[in-house]
C-alpha cells in the first residue's frame, strides 16, 4: 500500500530544526570517519609493523640451509682435489631454491652462498689479529671488486686429479686483501700471512692482490663485512678480524687446506619486506615450519639440506603482538560507537520534543503513524545518507580505503533513531488509553512500570557481565567480550541515573530548610528534569570511556618502560659472541672502571636451556651469574630484587626459578641435563624476577654452579649509570641500550598507532560526552526558562535566574565528573588484564593499571564547568527580549 506523504510538512520541519539536523549530520560523518578509517589504518599498520620485526630481526628472519661437504678421499687415502668445486657450491644454492615453496621463494631475496674458513690467528706481532677464508657467490656472480695490485687468487696447481698425502706439509692457498687491511697487515702481492688455529697448526696462506670493491653495498659483503674493513672485537675483546677473499679458482686449495669441519658451506635467503604484508606472512609462516619439519637433523653428517631460521618464530610473536592491537583497538572504536549512538539518541529526543506539537495536531487531523514514520525516515535518509557518503569520501582521501563493518550498523541505528523516537511522541499523545479511577489499578500500572523498567537494567547488566566474563575466558577474539568496556560503562551509568532523581529529591528537601531562595529554585528545578535518564547515561558513559582510553594510553606507556628494564636487565647489556667469550670478564672490568658506571656485572646466560622437573622437560632462560654482585645491580633499577639464595649441600645447587605455567615452583628438585656429563641436580631455593624476553627463568649462583662441576663461561654484560651506555659502545661487542629500546618500542607501528588512537578515542569521546550535555541542556531549555521568566515578574534578577539555571545543569555534571573517572579506571582495572597488554609492552606479565587522576579530573571538571557556563550564557542571551506577555502566555515557550 503506497503511504500518502506531506511533502509541505517534510520541508516545513526540516527547514525548522535545520540546525539539529546539522549537528547529527555532522555526528555522524565524524563517527563514519573513524569507523571506516580504524580497520584500514589497523591493516596497513599491521603491514607496517610486518615489514618492520623481518627487517629489525634480520639473521633471525633469514633462511639458512647448510651442508656438509661430500668425502674427498682418494684410491690411497689421501684427499683429492677438486677442481670444479665453486661450481658445486652454485649447484648447492640453485638445490635449495628448488626445495623452497613457490611462495616462500617469492617472500626472499637472491640467495648468497658462503664458504667460511675457522677463525685464525695471526702470529707475527704482539696485537690479536685473527684471519677468516670467505667465499662469497651471488646469482650474478662473485662480487666484482677491482684489483689495485696483484692479480685475482690463482689455483695452487693445474693438476685436476692431484692427491694429497693427509700428513703432508700445509697446503697453499691464495686469497685477496681489501686496501684497508693490506695497509693494517701490511703485507702486498706475494706475501705470506703466518697464521694457526687454536692447537698451532700453521696454515699457508698467500696474498695474490689487493682489491678495492666496486659496489660495497653488494649483498654478499653483507655477510661478511670483515673482507672489506678490520672487525673489531669479533674474536674477543680487543681482537681485530680481517677477511681473506677467496676465487673460484682457489676455494679448492682452501677446501685441501683445512679439515672439512673447519670450512663451512650455506646459502642464505634474506626476506625481503617491502613484498610482505600481514596476510601474506601468515601464510609464510605455516610454509616456513612445513620447511623446517622436512629439514635433515643439523647433526647428520651428509650432504643432506639441513634448513634452519626463526622466521616462524618472528612471525608468531608478531601475529599475537597484532592481534592484542587489533583488540584494543577494537574496544576504543566500539566505546566510540556507544556514546554516538547516545548523542544521536539525545539528538533524536530534542527533535521529538521540539516537534511534539506539530506531530500532535498533524497525527488528529488525520494522518496515520505509518504515515509519519515515513516522513520522519525520508528527512532522516536525507540528513543521514549524504552525512555517511560524506564520512566515507573523507575516509577514501585520507586513509586510501574505508571499511564499512562499523559504519554501517552504525548509520543504520542513527537513521531509525529520529523516526522511531518522533513516532512514538505522536501515538503517545494520540492513544486512547485513559487513566484508571481505580487506586488499585492506577497502583497496578505504576509498579508495571517499574517492573518493566527493572527487567530492562537487569538486562543491560546481565549483559555487561556476560561480556565481562566472556572477555576473561576467551580475550578479545569476539565481538561480545571487545564490548565489554562499553557495555559496564553503560550498565554502570544506567544505575547512577537511576540514582540520581532521588538523590536531587533529598536536595530539594534539605534546600526547603534552606534561607536562599537560589538554591530552592535550582533545587526544584534539577528534581524536575533528573527523571530524564538519556542525558546522564550519555554524559556519564562519555567520560568513563574517556577516562578508560586515557588509562589505557598511561598504562602503554608505563608497561613499555617497565618492559625495557625487564628486556635489558640494566641500564644497557652487552651481549658477547661465542667467539669473544673468554673476553667477557675483561670487558666487565673495563666497563665498571669507566666512569658514570655505577655497576656491571658479567654473566653466562644460555636461552632455551633444558631442565627436567617432575619427568616434564622444561625450557627456560639459565642465568649463571655472581648473585651477591647482581643483587646490588637490580637494586640501583625499578626492577624487582633478587631473593637470598641459601648456600648449596654438595652437588645440588640451589636455584631461583620462574615459569608462566608453574612447571618448575619453589621446594622442587629437577636437573640441568648435560651431554657427556654427569647432569647438575638442582633444587627451587625462590622464585626469580623476570629478566630478558619471556616468563621462565632459572638464575644459579656462578660459585655454586662451578662447584658442582659447570664451567662458568660469561656471555653477557649488565651495567648501570648514566656512563654505562657510552663504556659499552666502546667495547666492540653487541649493545643493547634501554633508553634505546624503550624509543624503538613507543615509535614501533603498533605502539604508536595504539597510543595514537587512545589519545583520539579520550578526545572524541570527551567532545560528544559535551555535545550530549549540550543537546540535553537545549531539549529541556523551554521549560526551564520559561518557569525562570516567571520568577523574574517576582522579582529574581536576570544574574539569579542564570545561577538558578546552574544549579539545575550542574547534577548530571557533578555525577559525571565525579563518578566518570573512577568508572574508568575501574574498567581499565578490570579488562586491561585480558587484553594482553604484555605482548605490546614486552612485560613477562601484564603491567599495573595506571590511571592520571589528577589529569583526568582536570581535563573534566574544566570542560564541564566551561559547558555549563557558556549553555547558560547562550541560552540567556538568546531569551533576553522575551515580552512579558509571551512569558505569562498558558503554554508558552
Amino acid at each position: 500500500m503506497r503511504l500518502p506523504l506531506h511533502w509541505p510538512s517534510i520541508r516545513g520541519r526540516a527547514r525548522a530544526d535545520a540546525g539539529p539536523l546539522m549537528l547529527v549530520a555532522l555526528v555522524v560523518s565524524a563517527v563514519v570517519l573513524l569507523a571506516g578509517a580504524t580497520p584500514p589504518l589497523v591493516r596497513s599498520t599491521s603491514d607496517d609493523a610486518t615489514r618492520e620485526a623481518v627487517r629489525n630481526a634480520s639473521d633471525d628472519a633469514a633462511v639458512r640451509v647448510e651442508a656438509d661437504w661430500p668425502d674427498d678421499y682418494g684410491p690411497t687415502g689421501g684427499r683429492m682435489r677438486a677442481p670444479k668445486l665453486a661450481e658445486d657450491v652454485a649447484a648447492l644454492g640453485s638445490l635449495a631454491e628448488g626445495d623452497l615453496d613457490p611462495g616462500l621463494r617469492s617472500a626472499l631475496l637472491p640467495p648468497v652462498s658462503t664458504v667460511s674458513s675457522i677463525s685464525l690467528m695471526v702470529t707475527d706481532g704482539s696485537v690479536q689479529r685473527r684471519l677468516q677464508l670467505e667465499y662469497l657467490l651471488t646469482t650474478k656472480g662473485t662480487p666484482a671488486v677491482t684489483w689495485v695490485a696483484g692479480r685475482e687468487p690463482q689455483a695452487a696447481t693445474d693438476d685436476e686429479f692431484l692427491e694429497v698425502p693427509l700428513n703432508g706439509r700445509p697446503w697453499p692457498v691464495q686469497v685477496g686483501l681489501s686496501e684497508p687491511e693490506a695497509a693494517a697487515l701490511g703485507v702486498g702481492p706475494g706475501d705470506r700471512i703466518p697464521v694457526q688455529d687454536e692447537r698451532r697448526n700453521p696454515y699457508d696462506v698467500r696474498v695474490s692482490g689487493v682489491f678495492r670493491p666496486v659496489d660495497a653495498g653488494d649483498p654478499a659483503w653483507r655477510l661478511a663485512p670483515w673482507v672489506l674493513n678490520p672487525a673489531a672485537n669479533r674474536d674477543g675483546f680487543g681482537s681485530t678480524r680481517f677477511g681473506g677473499l677467496l676465487s673460484p679458482e682457489s676455494l679448492p686449495d682452501a677446501r685441501l687446506a683445512f679439515r672439512s669441519d673447519q670450512l663451512r658451506r650455506a646459502v642464505r635467503f634474506d626476506a625481503d619486506p617491502e613484498t610482505l604484508t600481514w596476510q601474506s606472512a601468515q601464510a609464510l609462516a605455516a610454509e616456513v615450519a612445513t620447511l623446517k619439519a622436512g629439514s635433515a637433523v643439523s647433526a647428520a653428517r651428509d650432504t643432506s639440506l639441513k634448513w634452519a631460521t626463526q622466521l616462524d618464530s618472528v612471525l608468531r610473536d608478531l601475529r599475537d603482538q597484532i592481534a592484542t592491537a587489533t583488540a584494543q583497538a577494537s574496544v576504543l572504536l566500539i566505546g566510540v560507537l556507544a556514546v554516538a549512538l547516545l548523542v544521536v539518541a539525545l539528538a533524536a529526543e530534542l527533535l521529538t520534543r521540539r516537534r511534539a506539537a506539530a506531530l500532535t495536531t498533524a497525527r488528529q487531523r488525520g494522518a496515520s503513524l505509518p504515515a509519519l514514520a515515513a516522513e520522519l525516515v525520508v528527512e532522516s535518509l536525507a540528513v543521514t545518507v549524504p552525512a555517511a557518503l560524506l564520512g566515507l569520501g573523507l575516509t577514501v582521501l585520507l586513509v586510501g580505503s574505508a571499511a564499512l563493518t562499523w559504519a554501517v550498523p552504525f548509520v543504520l541505528v542513527a537513521l531509525c533513531a529520529g523516526p522511531v523516537f518522533g513516532t512514538l511522541a505522536a501515538a503517545r499523545a494520540t492513544r486512547d488509553r485513559r487513566t484508571p479511577a481505580n487506586r488499585s489499578a492506577r497502583r497496578w500500572a505504576r509498579r508495571t512500570e517499574v517492573i518493566r523498567r527493572f527487567a530492562l537494567d537487569a538486562a543491560v547488566v546481565a549483559l555487561a557481565l556476560a561480556a565481562l566474563v566472556a572477555l576473561n575466558q576467551r580475550g578479545v577474539e569476539a565481538d561480545l567480550p571487545a564490548a565489554a568496556p562499553a557495555l559496564c560503562a553503560v550498565a554502570v551509568a544506567l544505575m547512577l541515573a537511576r540514582l540520581l532523581p532521588p538523590g536531587t529529591r533529598l536536595v530539594l528537601r534539605l534546600a526547603l530548610r534552606s534561607r536562599s531562595p537560589l538554591a530552592l529554585f535550582g533545587a526544584a528545578r534539577a528534581a524536575a528534569t533528573a527523571s530524564r535518564v538519556l542525558p546522564v547515561l550519555a554524559l556519564t558513559t562519555a567520560i568513563a570511556l574517556g577516562s578508560f582510553a586515557t588509562t589505557l594510553y598511561a598504562t602503554t606507556q608505563q608497561g613499555l618502560a617497565e618492559g625495557a628494564w625487564q628486556t635489558t636487565g640494566a641500564d644497557v647489556r652487552l651481549n658477547v659472541s661465542s667467539e669473544a667469550a673468554s673476553s667477557t670478564p675483561e670487558v666487565a672490568k673495563k666497563i665498571a672502571a669507566a666512569p658514570g658506571v655505577r655497576h656491571a656485572v658479567a654473566a653466562q646466560v644460555t636461552e632455551n636451556a633444558r631442565f627436567i622437573g617432575d619427568d616434564t622437560t622444561v625450557t627456560a632462560r639459565l642465568i649463571v651469574v655472581d648473585t651477591a654482585a647482581f643483587r646490588a645491580l637490580l637494586a640501583d633499577t625499578p626492577l624487582p630484587g633478587l631473593p637470598p639464595i641459601p648456600s648449596g649441600s654438595g652437588d645440588l645447587v640451589p636455584a631461583l626459578v620462574r615459569t608462566g605455567d608453574g612447571s618448575l615452583t619453589p621446594g622442587m628438585a629437577f636437573r640441568l641435563p648435560r651431554p657427556a656429563y654427569k647432569a647438575i641436580n638442582m633444587t627451587a631455593a625462590g622464585a626469580a624476577p623476570a629478566l630478558g624476553a619471556g616468563d621462565d627463568v632459572v638464575v644459579v649462583d656462578a660459585a655454586a654452579a662451578t662447584a658442582a662441576g659447570m664451567v662458568f663461561e660469561p656471555n653477557t654484560v649488565w651495567a648501570t649509570g648514566p656512563g654505562a651506555a657510552q663504556a659499552a659502545r666502546s667495547s666492540g661487542a653487541q649493545v643493547t641500550a634501554r633508553t634505546d629500546l624503550l624509543a624503538e618500542r613507543r615509535e614501533a607501528p603498533l605502539s604508536s598507532g595504539l597510543l595514537r588512537l587512545s589519545l583520539v578515542a579520550a578526545a572524541i569521546l570527551l567532545v560528544l560526552g559535551l555535545l550530549g550535555f549540550a543537546l540535553a541542556a537545549t531539549a529541556s531549555a523551554p521549560q526551564r526558562w520559561e518557569t525562570l521568566a516567571r520568577l523574574r515578574t517576582l522579582g529574581l534578577r536576570r544574574r539569579d535566574t542564570r545561577r538558578v539555571a546552574v544549579g539545575e545543569l550542574l547534577p548530571a555534571a557533578v555525577l559525571a565528573a565525579l563518578c566518570g573517572p573512577a568508572l574508568g579506571a575501574l574498567l581499565g582495572w578490570l579488562t586491561l588484564g585480558p587484553l594482553a597488554l604484555r605482548r605490546l609492552t614486552g612485560q613477562a606479565v601484564d603491567p599495573a593499571t595506571v590511571t592520571p587522576w589528577w589529569t583526568i579530573e582536570a581535563v573534566t571538571v574544566v570542560a564541564l564547568a566551561v559547558t555549563v557556563v557558556t549553555v547558560v550564557a547562550a541560552e540567556s542571551a538568546v531569551r533576553r527580549r522575551r515580552r512579558l506577555s509571551e512569558i505569562l502566555r498558558v503554554g508558552g515557550q
